[in-house]
């Protein structure tokens, strides 16, 4: 004990964890975990221990296997025992030089002190029956003081629940957990509210597992089917030996669940001693190693929203070598189990929860963007009503006084008002409302076909560098969605039902500004031409940048000087140096016209080399 006690475990919750383990096994319905001033008192209401029954005895072996048969591994309330060895009885030494012991079982006391240090006898030091007694438990049950211990629990309640909660998720109504300090009390009852509603994203395997769903929440309840999934517990055959030297072929099966935080945001509200992103692995329902993320991983940004918590019973199974490292904190990286689930998790398990991950997000900016949209309408529609109603009272208004005061009859009056309506009309003034139009607005459209998406991609990637929003721009075939047909839009006509509602039927007088991507790709684009005819209708100002040696025509402003690029033989775009200054020129001129902080020319021409291949002439 004076070796194994302190180095065995390196932090307080894996020392909490085996010993509500304990408590687990011993068929505890309530387990308290007390933070007093000078102990850290674990203590359970289970059928605790008897010394005349040998109780005491098995307790106090080390590393002496436990569960031979089917019928050891199940305690009498047909639970599955975590224990295996004995030796979590020793993690309380960790924390503490000294640990009394305090048990009671059908009226029986015992108890003793474990140490780190030996006595000369050999012999541990007995209690009293008076010092035998309870905190919060009457009758049977078992408490484990650990006196003075050199690590606290300074954390919040709550943060210490979430804590537990990783390591320790065999909490139900018939297991709970209580922590306590002083006057305050959290209780840890029930591990899937907890957990599974703050998550966006769920894959269970095996049936056992399927019962997280009922705690599965989504505001895209349409989409369910693609953020929960379960499935089939995975097996891999392994082949290895056994104890005793003999080859056999065992199948790994895993069970559990992966998920994903809907978000993270708030969740550090202290630095706790876990991470909140985890894989953790259990065997038998007892955690042997936190996190195997970091090994399966390729540290992509999503990861960090990614947790679960995978149960390997092979990995205890007694005729099989012990595979736990001795700090009894992780699993031995080349048994062959092990390297089976971290291949399963990293080629499938992680890839399927990261590409679902993906989905919701998409579904978050689809929702936003329907919104976003949605308001834009009503203030339109608000827009104008404010309008017909000024035109109509002013006018109306106004020519009734207008006859009061020149005595005119009522056949001049009807001509005053009609007069004043059709000065009203032709001057409407900009309303409030406008201002909040207009900047809910696109502000310029890269007309294009999808064949010239090279073209389109260099000048969207150029307008962003100089510090155009994505959001005020309209590019069908963006890569980046936000600059994409508002999705609220795809079930009516697309781009041209957005554009006629805010840019043709509008009350606002903004008007979009057009980028035409030309080539002979054009005259064959339906949607092009149509774009084209827009925007020679309402008049809007274009710049034109063409592929030789297509020649844009009228309607077009093609007497204006456009941009041009070239194609090699490959179909590669290319373009002289004097075509990338004019292409920065025109990139500047934009920005200037809509009010953009725009880049230096140099800075532009440097840019642009990096997107497109540039020749001397």
């Amino acid at each position: 004990m004076e070796l194994l006690g302190p180095s065995l475990y390196t932090n307080i919750y894996y020392v909490l964890a085996e010993l509500i383990a304990n408590a687990y096994d011993a068929d505890a319905h309530n387990v308290y975990i007390i933070a007093n001033k000078d102990d850290i008192t674990v203590e359970d209401d289970g059928k605790g221990m008897s010394y005349a029954d040998g109780d005491i005895q098995k307790y106090l072996n080390v590393a002496a296997v436990s569960r031979n048969t089917d019928a050891e591994s199940l305690t009498p309330m047909k639970r599955k025992k975590m224990g295996r060895k004995g030796v979590g009885k020793l993690a309380a030494l960790s924390v503490s030089e000294n640990v009394l012991i305090k048990t009671i079982s059908n009226g029986e006391k015992s108890g003793f002190v474990l140490s780190r240090h030996i006595n000369d006898n050999n012999l541990l030091v007995p209690l009293t029956d008076e010092q035998i007694s309870f905190e919060r438990v009457s009758g049977n049950g078992t408490s484990v003081v650990m006196q003075n211990p050199q690590y606290k629990l300074h954390s919040t309640l709550k943060a210490i629940k979430r804590n537990l909660l990783k390591i320790f998720p065999l909490v139900n109504e018939k297991f709970k957990i209580h922590l306590i300090r002083g006057t305050e009390a959290e209780t840890i009852e029930n591990f899937d509210k907890e957990m599974i509603s703050e998550l966006s994203t769920l894959i269970t395997l095996g049936d056992e597992f399927t019962y997280l769903n009922d705690f599965f929440q989504t505001p895209y309840g349409n989409e369910i089917a693609e953020l929960r999934k379960n499935k089939p517990l995975a097996t891999m055959p392994i082949s290895m030996d056994d104890k005793s030297g003999v080859e056999h072929t065992y199948n790994v099966e895993i069970k559990g669940w992966i998920g994903t935080y809907t978000s993270t945001r708030g969740r550090k509200v202290e630095l706790t001693d876990f991470p909140d992103n985890f894989i953790s692995l259990y065997a038998n329902q007892k955690m042997g190693e936190f996190n195997i993320l970091p090994v399966v991983g390729q540290n992509k940004l999503n990861e960090v929203y990614v947790v679960g918590q995978l149960h390997v019973d092979i990995f205890e199974l007694t005729e099989l070598p012990d595979m736990a490292l001795s700090n009894r904190q992780g699993y031995k990286t080349d048994d062959p189990r092990y390297q089976a689930v971290l291949d399963y998790v990293r080629k499938t398990l992680l890839p399927d929860i990261l590409k679902m991950r993906d989905l919701f997000v998409s579904l978050g900016k689809k929702k936003k963007e329907e919104k976003k949209l949605e308001q834009q309408r009503q203030n339109e529609a608000s827009f104008k009503k404010s309008v017909d109603t000024f035109r109509k009272n002013t006018a109306k208004k106004a020519a009734q006084k207008i006859s009061s005061r020149l005595g005119i009859s009522t056949e001049q009056a009807d001509e005053v008002e009609a007069i004043l309506s059709d000065e009203i009309n032709t001057n409407s003034p900009d309303m409030g409302i406008k201002s909040i139009i207009d900047s809910q607005k696109k502000k310029l459209l890269i007309s294009q076909t999808y064949r010239d998406k090279d073209l389109a991609d260099i000048i969207y990637n150029m307008l962003v560098f100089n510090n155009v929003p994505p959001e005020d721009i309209i590019y069908t075939n963006c890569d980046d969605e936000v600059s994409r047909i508002p999705e609220g839009d795809v079930g009516k006509s697309g781009i041209y039902d957005y554009l006629r509602d805010f840019f043709v039927d509008s009350y606002s007088t903004q008007k979009i500004y057009v980028i035409f991507v030309t080539s002979h790709n054009t005259k064959s684009s339906w949607g092009a031409l149509m774009e084209v005819g827009a925007a020679w209708i309402t008049q809007v100002e274009h710049k034109i940048f063409n592929i030789y040696d297509f020649r844009p025509e009228h309607p077009l402003d093609d007497e204006q000087q456009w941009h041009s690029s070239s194609r090699d033989d490959d179909g590669n775009l290319y373009m002289s140096k004097l075509s990338v200054d004019i292409f920065a020129q025109k990139i500047e001129y934009i920005c200037d016209k809509l009010g953009y902080k725009k880049r230096t020319r140099q800075e532009n021409k440097d840019h642009l080399s990096t997107l497109v291949k540039v020749t001397p002439r």
